[in-house]
């Protein structure tokens, strides 16, 4: 079916055959798109070839501030070492701004794909591994270049300034934080809104997800160093060990949430590693817990932190540890919760609806317990409003195994067989575009 013919099909599912502004400026992006749509997946492929770990992003930085530039936006580069931001000045109207995530995973990729990463690196941590864009990033960043082009080809439709920006580091969650704590606002001007797209694998390609509310929790990293005394494994009498107190400590975390927290508050806690001794005959001297805490309210969060102590201080003092040889525990990261703005959503919804066709905007996810760093960029601002939109990027059959009988992909983000289907290349560019000119659009 021809482009205009499908788009008229969707307008009449929207219960008009009027050319109204939106339609028009809706034929216009999809024609921009379609012709664009070869460019992209070839910058898709190159980006997903060559994945680059969270602070390392120096050829992903380097090919964004090209794009940016050859489409006419002013370019800073080096912010928080490998952010960029272009910022495109309009005329009067408010400031919004778009981010794209750019660091990949440190996993080897099993997806198959004839464009799969063979990348390996190392960390920042000191970990070797494979390194790949399991969790769409590359994704992330071609819509952020598509919608780039789209958006200064557009200008006599929309007033205001745009503010793209590429940020480094999400999956350390400190990404955001460091741009801001590296001077951000004093090289852009501090947007109204703030909004940024996630693929996501239940979704099909050429749809999105959108809802109110609450949709991503905040995070706290923990460490808690369990300190005891070390000795000869054949004489573990002669010590204190702390491999015992921290299996102790992670059987008694897991009351936490089911015996100590109000069972309507979204909470979790996990201990994903431990880091401790050596060989099978040595008793170290100490044991590392890593915690991941995801919270909506930060009273829970500020009480699951407080029990942690209380009970990991309470077996030091069972296992005859004296003060000076107590826990010690190191905040690595917080960040806050994603909650979309509803008078944001029900604005764009109509775009979206007139761009992708009504019956590929679903209400969005329930309220996840996954995280997000890019509404810390909103820390410093007061007013300022978050909008999350969820991309589809799966196969079309995926959503109605998932709608009718509740049953997940295969492979979800941060999988080693993650993958992302093409068709949300383009899909991703209109949508993302729909959004920001709408957010942006002339006043009457």
């Amino acid at each position: 079916m021809p482009l205009k013919q499908k788009l008229c099909t969707a307008v009449l599912m929207l219960g008009t055959l009027q050319m109204t502004p939106l339609f028009a400026e809706s034929l216009q992006l999809n024609s921009q798109v379609a012709a664009d749509e070869s460019r992209l997946l070839g910058i898709f492929k190159q980006l997903h070839a060559n994945p680059e770990l969270s602070m390392q992003e120096f050829a992903t930085a380097a090919l964004i501030a090209k794009e940016l530039k050859a489409s006419g936006y002013e370019v800073q580069t080096g912010i928080n070492k490998t952010g960029v931001v272009g910022v495109l000045k309009n005329g009067p109207g408010p400031v919004i701004m778009f981010r794209a995530d750019m660091d990949a995973l440190p996993l080897k990729e099993e997806s198959g794909l004839p464009y799969a990463s063979s990348k390996t690196g190392t960390t920042l941590d000191g970990v070797q591994s494979g390194i790949a864009h399991a969790c769409g990033h590359d994704a992330h960043v071609t819509w952020l270049i598509g919608v780039a082009k789209v958006m200064a080809e557009q200008k006599a439709n929309w007033s205001g300034t745009l503010v793209l920006l590429a940020q480094p580091a999400e999956e350390a969650y400190n990404g955001a934080e460091g741009m801001v704590s590296d001077g951000l606002y004093a090289k852009v001007p501090k947007p109204s809104v703030i909004f940024a797209a996630h693929t996501n694998p239940v979704w099909p390609a050429g749809a999105v997800g959108l809802g109110q509310g609450r949709r991503l929790a905040g995070a706290d990293g923990m460490n808690v160093i369990i300190k005891g005394v070390g000795g000869h494994g054949s004489t573990p009498h002669a010590s204190k060990d702390p491999i015992v107190m921290a299996a102790q400590a992670i059987l008694a975390y897991q009351t936490i949430v089911s015996r100590r927290i109000d069972q309507t508050e979204p909470v979790v806690l996990t201990v994903g590693a431990i880091d401790a001794g050596t060989v099978g005959n040595i008793i170290p001297d100490s044991a590392t817990l890593r915690l991941s805490i995801r919270w909506y309210s930060r009273a829970a969060r500020d009480q699951i932190i407080a029990m942690v102590k209380q009970m990991t201080d309470a077996i030091a003092v069972g296992n005859g540890m004296p003060s000076e040889r107590m826990p010690v525990y190191e905040s690595t990261s917080t960040i806050t919760p994603v909650i979309n703005d509803d008078g944001l959503v029900a604005q764009v919804r109509p775009a979206l609806a007139v761009a992708l066709g009504k019956e590929n905007v679903y209400p969005g996810l329930p309220m996840l317990m996954g995280s997000e760093d890019f509404q810390m960029l909103g820390e410093p601002i007061e007013g300022v409003k978050i909008l999350h939109m969820e991309v589809g990027v799966a196969k079309p059959e995926v959503v109605s195994g998932f709608l009718q009988q509740g049953s997940t992909p295969a492979y979800m983000n941060h999988h080693p067989k993650f993958q992302v289907e093409l068709p949300a290349i383009a899909a991703g560019v209109k949508a993302n575009s729909a959004v920001l000119l709408e957010l942006l659009k002339k006043a009457p």
